[in-house]
């Protein structure tokens, strides 16, 4: 009966992880076929954001790196380099390239207190929304290396 009930569940998540596959395949092939471009791409994935906020304004958020307008006096790129790409430290983040959403996490983290470091609450406890908003997608339209595991077996 458990081996039944086991391989009826293993059955059912390789038919939930084939749809799904099919489902992101089309919508490659599709945005493909419309031949945009990398970098429209990038911009419309910058307008998804699973915590909420409003569209990233890239603009924006390229201001808003480069400001010393924050309590401490230093922008963004003192700490993590010329566009996010060369922390000053190797403990310190690349920010360049990094997905929209976990930036717009972390950040929302740091300035709501769930996650404590002092220097980074005080870096981002005055942003609003929409300032998080465009700070991740500004960071997230550089070039920068990171990685996934998309290429291990």
């Amino acid at each position: 009966m458990t081996l039944n009930i086991t391989a009826k569940s293993l059955l059912s998540a390789l038919l939930l992880s084939a749809a799904l596959t099919a489902c992101s395949s089309q919508e490659s092939a599709e945005t493909a076929a419309k031949g945009e471009h990398a970098e429209e791409a990038a911009e419309h994935a910058i307008k998804s954001s699973s915590a909420g906020l409003p569209d990233g304004r890239v603009a924006e958020g390229e201001k808003l790196a480069n400001s010393t307008d924050t309590p401490s006096k230093q922008s963004c790129i003192e700490c993590h380099g010329k566009e996010g790409a060369a922390p000053i430290d190797p403990t310190y983040p690349t920010l360049a390239g990094q997905y929209a959403d976990y930036l717009e996490y972390a950040i929302t983290s740091y300035r709501d207190g769930r996650r404590d470091q002092a220097v980074m609450k005080g870096q981002v406890g005055h942003l609003n929304d929409q300032q998080v908003a465009d700070l991740a997608a500004y960071f997230a339209s550089r070039k920068g290396n990171i990685t996934d595991l998309s290429h291990v077996e």
